[in-house]
């Protein structure tokens, strides 16, 4: 009978990520630390809504001409032309020549969904390669369109650094025309990025084996503080393969600009640099009405609210020179509690070496931290982080860090037998 056909669903488990922050919440004890979601706070432990962002939302507001009416199926100019500026560069080839077909999406997941799906739709046949660790999503959103997914070495547990070699292998071992999936800035979630001397050989191997390059770039800005800093990838990237292969770039507007819940991000596809005979502009009008079809079929067309206000802090000049005082006070802010972190560690004499959470960038650090010491912080201590050992240094301030080294300093001397 129809009354009966979803009783046997199967019941699937919370998600990890936010089944932390449900603990925290239900956990009574008077001192917490939430080290788990990755959204920046200050340093009372509060969010914080950037200055950009509040004169952004005024001047849209108080705008005349200002409305609920629909968006187009591919987004709001203002924000999907800022956003390719901002990441590609004001001077990018790709933009002057017309090369770049970009639509607005639902933040950085958004956008992956976006890519996947297009993926599914005119490659299926190709592999996604993903770093090893990565984050946790990317793996779901590809298989999600059907797509089979692999792994390429990039963390070494051992010395706590890129594993270049065995990365590299994986490159020229992969079938050609493959798509990788790598980090733009801010590696989640080691927070380990390669050097730009790195990079480099990164991407000449992907040219010399025609890969396509998926960037997710969730953190421009916020990693280093500077915009231009942090799209060094991306751009050589654009460089590297503009005779090459298409790149196809996940942007989020999340962690820089601070507006997690609006989701306001872009999905950009760079085409390559045409063949004799080939028309750029047909096939840039194609790939759009690709992503138009799916935006339409899913959304209908995208929220307005989050995009304009995030078109005002990108193409308002004043407002831009504000943001780029905001990306460096978060980040700054952020490299001072890294600091903060391992000189307590050090003071302590906690066993082991703990230069890797300065030597790394962004919102995360890739602690070294067992699965086993996790639970025991959150049991013992009330420090709450993934199981991985990934830790968001975002949730540290100056009133919980020494409070948290010195948890972390009874769980690692507790199990002593763990290597650092």
């Amino acid at each position: 009978m129809s009354r009966t056909i979803f009783n046997n669903v199967e019941l699937l488990p919370p998600d990890a990520l936010f089944n932390i922050k449900k603990r925290l919440t239900d956990d009574s004890r008077p001192v917490k630390v939430d080290l788990g979601i990755g959204a920046y706070r200050d340093d009372s432990g509060k969010p914080w809504v950037l200055p950009s962002v509040r004169e952004a939302e005024r001047l849209v507001r108080e705008d005349p001409s200002y409305n609920h009416e629909y968006l187009s199926i591919t987004g709001f100019t203002g924000l999907t032309d800022g956003a390719a500026k901002v990441l590609l560069g004001e001077e990018s080839a790709a933009l002057k020549e017309g090369r770049v077909a970009s639509v607005q999406s639902l933040s950085g997941t958004g956008a992956l969904h976006l890519a996947a799906k297009f993926l599914s739709k005119t490659c299926p046949e190709k592999s996604v390669y993903l770093s090893e660790p990565t984050w946790a999503n990317h793996k779901a959103i590809f298989e999600s369109q059907g797509l089979q997914t692999a792994t390429y070495p990039y963390w070494n547990a051992a010395t706590k650094s890129l594993d270049l070699e065995k990365y590299l292998e994986a490159i020229y071992s992969a079938s050609r025309g493959s798509i990788f999936v790598l980090h733009a800035c801010a590696h989640n979630p080691t927070g380990l990025d390669p050097t730009e001397q790195q990079w480099t050989k990164i991407l000449d191997a992907m040219a010399a084996n025609d890969h396509i390059v998926l960037f997710d770039s969730a953190y421009q800005g916020f990693a280093s503080g500077n915009l231009d800093k942090d799209a060094f990838a991306v751009r050589l990237g654009l460089q590297k393969l503009a005779t090459v292969s298409p790149i196809l770039v996940c942007q989020s507007f999340a962690k820089n600009v601070g507006m997690y819940g609006e989701r306001v991000g872009a999905f950009h596809v760079v085409l390559p640099v045409p063949e004799t005979g080939v028309e750029v502009q047909n096939v840039k009008a194609a790939v759009t009405s690709q992503l138009a079809k799916i935006t339409r079929s899913e959304l209908s067309n995208p929220p307005a609210y989050g995009a304009k206000v995030v078109s005002q802090v990108l193409n308002n000049k004043e407002l831009r020179a504000q943001w780029y005082r905001d990306m460096e006070t978060m980040s700054s802010r952020i490299q001072k509690m890294r600091h903060a972190l391992r000189d307590h560690l050090v003071a302590l004499k906690t066993p082991g070496n703990w230069d890797h959470i300065v030597q790394q960038i962004g919102m995360f650090s890739y602690t070294g931290l067992s699965s086993e010491m996790v639970q025991r912080l959150e049991k013992e201590h009330a420090v709450y982080l993934v199981s991985s050992g990934r830790a968001s240094i975002a949730g540290l301030n100056s009133g919980n860090v020494e409070h948290v080294a010195r948890a972390i300093h009874e769980v690692v001397t507790y199990y002593s037998n763990s290597k650092f």
